[in-house]
């Protein structure tokens, strides 16, 4: 025999293939989890109906799904009870009680219900479906779709059928009707189950990609921030360490005839300061944006904090300032990080409260430097923008970088305060 032989043997009609892809399908979906044990969970307790009930009911309401399988398993035996023998309400309520804790296996329980009570039924019943088991039956395979994949609804409707065309045939070749009937309303059901499945899932999908959008964006405003205060610092930075190297090209000259050791000293603390420079220079270019320019200007501190207040005025905000404390000069990163979160406090009410008053207080201690921006309630007629969130993320990072702490809220008057405190240490006060 050929390789080519082998291989035409070998290889599968499109038809097989489908047919035992079906097979598989049938397998995964009604044989290997016949007996699995999946308990029916209780309703969430925040549903939108369930979260507006008092706490008392709501304890009790969330049991309401076992509660309608019980109640459908009692009328199945109440019904049988009074039109013939016992076991004919036990049989097909056995399967749908079976549905709270193994639905795979509870519908193939139904079928076998179903053809217990074929062979029992009496004169006043019919077969396959007895009025019982065809009620039941619906009941397994509405519980059974609910709790499983739309695939295994779609496998238990088709078994359905095939049961209820060859159990026709064994039970004296009636019984087309009923499983006609059976299929047709079993398919109405089972669709609008699977249309609610699905629709649940997609809602279910949507939150998690919503909640992990609303993650990615805080994320990458957390970044943004900080890379607005690497850029700002910068300049503070390089200040300082353009003034060491130029203090230590020049110390030599202050001195005269130093010796040889001070002056290699200077020497290499200004090739260290210069190297410094170089590579503080390559890191901002990492987080530099392509339209970035340099500031003109040097970095604002506390001193520029008037204009800044000048400015909000001009925009109609009316916003007093206090300062409590003996002012000092500050590190400039102090004071140009207390300058932004002050002028990203006052923009806020400038947007989320328009027509309110703002009050800046600035109370320089021994310990550092405290921070308060306050504003009343918005008023007149102008609608607060909405924002885009970076301003309370961009103050707490600043604050972080300073080993310092802020907290943010909404006032009892309906206002918005901002609080923070930057510690400075005595040797930081006086560099």
């Amino acid at each position: 025999m050929t390789e080519t032989t082998q291989r035409i043997q070998g290889a599968r009609s499109p038809e097989l293939h489908h047919a035992v892809g079906m097979l598989r399908g049938l397998r995964e979906h009604l044989i290997q989890d016949a007996t699995s044990y999946r308990p029916l969970p209780p309703m969430s307790p925040d549903g939108p109906v369930t979260r507006r009930l008092p706490e008392g009911i709501r304890r009790y309401v969330v049991w309401t799904p076992h509660a309608a399988v019980c109640a459908a398993a009692l009328l199945v035996v109440a019904v049988a009870f009074d039109r013939g023998p016992f076991v004919f309400g036990l049989l097909p309520a056995a399967p749908i009680l079976l549905t709270l804790v193994r639905p795979v296996a509870a519908f193939w329980g139904s079928l076998l219900a179903a053809t217990l009570s074929s062979v029992v039924a009496g004169p006043w019943d019919g077969g396959p479906w007895t009025p019982l088991t065809f009620f039941s039956h619906l009941v397994v395979l509405t519980v059974v779709a609910a709790r499983t994949q739309p695939r295994t609804a779609a496998w238990m409707w088709v078994v359905t059928g095939v049961y209820g065309l060859f159990s026709g045939m064994v039970f004296g070749g009636y019984g087309g009707e009923n499983t006609a009937a059976l299929l047709f309303v079993s398919a109405l059901v089972l669709l609008t189950v699977t249309v609610l499945h699905v629709r649940r899932e997609a809602k279910e999908e949507v939150t998690a990609e919503r909640t992990v959008t609303a993650h990615e964006r805080s994320m990458r405003t957390l970044l943004e921030e900080r890379t607005t205060i690497a850029r700002e610092l910068h300049d503070v930075v390089a200040h300082h360490m353009s003034v060491v190297a130029i203090q230590a090209e020049a110390a030599p000259y202050r001195v005269e005839n130093p010796p040889p050791e001070l002056e290699q000293a200077f020497v290499t603390i200004r090739e260290n300061a210069v190297a410094a420079l170089a590579e503080l220079r390559r890191v901002l270019g990492v987080v530099r944006a392509e339209d970035y320019e340099a500031p003109d200007a040097p970095q604002p501190t506390l001193a520029d904090l008037d204009g800044l207040l000048a400015n909000v005025r001009d925009a109609g905000l009316a916003v007093d300032k206090a300062v409590t404390g003996a002012a000092r000069e500050l590190p400039q990163g102090v004071e140009l990080s207390a300058y932004r979160i002050v002028q990203e406090a006052l923009s806020n009410v400038l947007r989320h409260a328009p027509g309110a008053a703002a009050r800046v207080e600035i109370a320089y201690v021994l310990g550092g430097l405290g921070l308060r921006v306050v504003n009343g309630p918005p008023r007149g007629l102008v609608k607060p923008s909405p924002g885009a969130g970076h301003g309370i993320t961009g103050m707490r990072e600043r604050v972080a970088m300073l080993n310092g702490e802020l907290t943010a809220g909404p006032t009892d008057d309906g206002g918005y305060e901002v609080t923070a405190f930057v510690p400075v240490t005595k040797d930081e006060a006086t560099a």
